[in-house]
């Protein structure tokens, strides 16, 4: 009996020769490292070296988390992943009334160059490379980290890491955007410039289909919209007057790895294939490295459950492996407890174990792509490429991805499938362990990580001692030349970068930016 895929393709009890009779292996796979990168970015892949592994971190405090990420380090990371809270996300400072009661909560509290000092204190910035999952404020943040390590003695030109700054995802699936559509998009383009100039081994940008997952995507859409977007960076980078070859090797993206391994590797697959080719064909890029699909995958934190979190183990080992033999370049696997909380010391140094065991304990490593001529898989990524085509000409028919996003395309589309997804599993027809099969009449307690209230009158006190001890006027003096530059064409990250270092924080930073390109309220069309 055939069964549908996640993307509602057919998958077949059976494949062979036939399935793959006009398939040119020549066209569709070439070599690793090879256009169009179908079997993988780089010729050796982890036959040279496993991939990054790096652990998603922060909460609380810039003390606390500094913590975490020293015990990370301790037991075997390569590569550290920063979480921040939500008013940090969204341009506010910890004592404004909007940011009551979110302190520290999903990430933690930077307010200002102090804190990002606090956070990376006795973490040497040459030697790791660090991911920050920052959008509408990824300027400041990466700014932050660069004037920190500048007081270490790093140069820029050492530092190594990723800002996600992939806005329009936001207005699809997420919602921490700050500006609207058009002025983030230019401030895309300066970070792009200003990282070309300054801080060249830095990817400026991780386009992020994983959120558009978590909200109900499926694989198809998933990757679908996540090009739609990247094609949207690139098109305003040229039409900014950059060359395509200058700022797209620099380019990375942001998947999520579910428990469906054989359609995650296929969507892998066909994610770098079609990449490939847009960037040749559209964009005319001439750099083999401007035309490699490089990623990060976190598994999917939408299939954890609350209901018997120990069965998470098993959901985040398939999830990774699922990851790598996809081709990832890093991987942050979930804590088991991330359900129900933040992660314990415990439950992340779990989530990391799990890691180091696929990549040192099995032999997925010993070869690169595994899967490749698979009848199945190939079919299967077939299958997967020619639905996201499909759904990006429909993105392209709106006029791409920011008039689409406008129309509510790509949120209605993810939404239709999130209530697919959940009749489903209501139903019985999707079977969820724990939670509509196989139950427990009592589930075992279970002593979650808190974060203590506390934190956000603590950052409240640093920030009225901040501002008590600062050069008020020049504070100003750097926040006036930030407006200037966002009213002209001036690349708006220099003057930035001055206020910053002057101790303005990030909520005066980005209600700078506010007073000049105003603020984004979203369209209820659909």
């Amino acid at each position: 009996m055939t069964r549908e895929s996640e993307s509602g393709l057919p998958i077949e009890p059976v494949y062979g020769p036939d399935d793959l009779q006009d398939w040119d292996a020549g066209e569709k796979l070439g070599a690793p490292g090879a256009y169009p990168f179908t079997r993988g970015v780089y010729p050796s892949m982890y036959t040279g070296r496993p991939w990054t592994m790096r652990q998603y971190a922060g909460f609380g405090t810039a003390a606390e988390s500094n913590a975490r990420y020293r015990q990370l380090i301790a037991h075997g990371t390569t590569g550290l992943s920063v979480a921040f809270d939500l008013p940090t996300q969204m341009g506010h400072d910890s004592d404004a009334p909007i940011a009551h009661g979110e302190v520290g909560k999903v990430g933690v509290a930077i307010d200002s160059v102090e804190d990002m000092r606090v956070l990376f204190g006795g973490i040497p910035l040459d030697q790791v490379s660090t991911s920050m999952t920052i959008n509408a404020p990824a300027a400041l943040l990466l700014l932050l980290y660069q004037l920190v390590a500048e007081e270490q003695g790093v140069s820029a030109d050492r530092l190594t890491g990723t800002i996600q700054n992939d806005v329009l995802k936001e207005y699809i699936a997420r919602g921490t955007y700050i500006f609207p559509p058009k002025p983030s998009l230019r401030l895309t383009a300066d970070i792009f410039r200003y990282c070309r100039a300054e801080i060249p081994r830095w990817n400026t940008i991780s386009i992020s289909g994983y959120h558009m997952a978590e909200a109900g995507a499926s694989p198809a859409q998933e990757i679908a919209f996540t090009l739609a977007d990247g094609i949207e960076y690139v098109r305003t980078a040229v039409a900014a007057g950059m060359d395509v070859d200058d700022f797209a090797p620099r380019l990375s993206f942001f998947f999520v790895a579910r428990t469906t391994i054989l359609e995650e590797v296929a969507k892998f697959r066909a994610a770098r294939r079609i990449w490939a080719r847009v960037m040749r064909e559209e964009f005319g890029a001439e750099n083999p490295k401007s035309l490699m699909l490089r990623f990060h995958t976190q598994t999917a934190g939408v299939q954890l459950t609350a209901q018997q979190p120990e069965v998470n183990l098993v959901r985040v080992a398939v999830q990774g492996l699922a990851a790598v033999l996809g081709g990832t370049q890093s991987l942050h696997t979930n804590s088991f407890d991330e359900a129900i909380a933040l992660p314990t010391d415990k439950s992340a140094r779990l989530a990391l174990r799990t890691q180091q065991v696929l990549a040192h304990e099995t032999d997925v490593t010993a070869t690169v792509d595994p899967f490749a001529g698979s009848y199945a898989v190939e079919k299967l990524t077939d299958d997967v490429e020619a639905a996201v085509v499909g759904l990006m000409d429909r993105v392209e028919e709106l006029g791409g991805a920011v008039a689409a996003i406008e129309r509510g395309f790509q949120k209605g589309e993810i939404e239709r499938n999130a209530y697919r997804i959940a009749q489903e599993t209501d139903s019985g027809e999707r079977v969820v362990v724990g939670v509509n099969r196989f139950q427990l009449d009592e589930e075992e307690p279970y002593e979650p990580l808190r974060v203590d209230p506390a934190i956000e009158a603590r950052q409240a006190e640093r920030l009225a001692k901040l501002r008590a001890h600062r050069d008020q006027p020049a504070v100003d003096a750097a926040l006036t030349a930030l407006k200037k530059a966002a009213e002209g064409d001036d690349n708006v990250l220099y003057p930035m970068k001055e206020a910053l270092k002057a101790r303005a924080t990030v909520g005066e930073v980005c209600n700078a930016l506010r007073d000049v390109w105003g603020a984004y309220v979203p369209s209820d069309v659909f």
